[in-house]
């Protein structure tokens, strides 16, 4: 089931993940150029990949902040303790 209430960012957490997601953009590119290279390191591509995958997480951990502050917040105070909770087992899959 999907939320009705859509994605609600404020203004700097929207910036911050706009940030992150054109560093994470040059890095992925970064990472690319790395493989075509026959020359770079194993190890270093490996460093690079992790990178990005970490940079990805925290762009994950501010959407779901944003989601706990606004809709988890709301639900609960409107009594939908079951819904919410049935959503964010399902959140949790993807953490």
């Amino acid at each position: 089931k999907h939320c009705a209430h859509g994605l609600r960012l404020d203004d700097t957490t929207r910036q911050e993940a706009r940030r992150r997601l054109l560093s994470i953009k040059g890095h992925v590119e970064g990472v690319m150029r790395m493989l075509e290279d026959d020359s770079v390191y194993c190890v270093d591509a490996l460093k690079q990949n992790k990178a990005v995958s970490g940079a990805l997480e925290k762009v994950g951990a501010l959407v779901l902040q944003s989601h706990l502050k606004d809709h988890v917040v709301n639900a609960a105070q409107r009594g939908d303790a079951d819904e919410i909770v049935q959503e964010l087992m399902e959140v949790l899959k993807y953490r």
